[in-house]
């Protein structure tokens, strides 16, 4: 039965074995990777398509400095990362979704986990990542950016560097948060400074490798994960 129908009685409960399984298979194993990165982007970006090229470049120079690299495990972005973290030598982790379309598992990943539960894969993301890089992408990569920030706007997890790669693409979300978030006191002074905007490749990785070298991957369980 989908999980957007309701739940015959009694069904529930056992669900619960269903997503616990989810979380124990994921803990124990990303426990293990060490510290790691993690790109989101659209899954539909072509090989040619210039975020492409960046997200792989990112990818491979952070696997250089050996940082696991974390996806979604699909086509486009996620592939181009995972291409990049593989190239580079390096741990390509793919936390790939069942959907009833446009989701299926790239090749480059070397360490696969596959979830039914939206929300235990976007724990995974969260609890195993010390910086987070947004390429351009959709509501999904949107919906990562806005929860990740939430987490760190509220101290539920370290202030980790939250990128946004590609001035172009997101400077009319930059600007209405600004005009309207901000001008309407929706948000608190301070709030817009806990992510960067670039187009840099090589500065995204300074941002990340910089991080590491001042705080380090977290010593403990996050917060929000305790």
């Amino acid at each position: 039965m989908s999980d957007t129908t309701f739940p015959m009685r009694g069904e529930d409960p056992w669900r619960i074995f269903r997503i616990m399984a989810e979380f124990v298979d994921s803990f124990m194993t990303l426990s293990e990777v060490g510290p790691a990165v993690t790109i989101f982007g659209s899954a539909r970006a072509k090989p040619g398509d210039k975020y492409y090229r960046a997200a792989h470049d990112i990818a491979k120079e952070l696997a250089k400095h050996k940082l696991a690299v974390i996806t979604g495990g699909g086509p486009g972005i996620m592939e181009a990362a995972n291409k990049g973290a593989a190239q580079g030598g390096g741990k390509s982790v793919g936390l790939n979704i069942e959907l009833p379309h446009e989701q299926a598992g790239n090749r480059f990943v070397n360490l696969p986990l596959h979830f039914h539960y939206f929300f235990a894969r976007k724990v995974c993301f969260a609890k195993y990542s010390l910086g987070f890089i947004y390429m351009p992408g959709g509501f999904g990569t949107l919906d990562e950016f806005f929860e990740i920030m939430t987490l760190v706007q509220t101290e539920r997890v370290p202030q980790f560097p939250l990128i946004l790669f590609g001035s172009e693409y997101w400077k009319g979300l930059v600007h209405w948060m600004k005009a309207e978030m901000q001008e309407h006191k929706h948000i608190s002074p301070g709030d817009l400074d806990l992510f960067k905007v670039t187009d840099d490749p090589a500065e995204a990785v300074s941002i990340i490798l910089d991080y590491e070298r001042r705080v380090g991957p977290p010593a403990m369980t996050p917060k929000a994960f305790a």
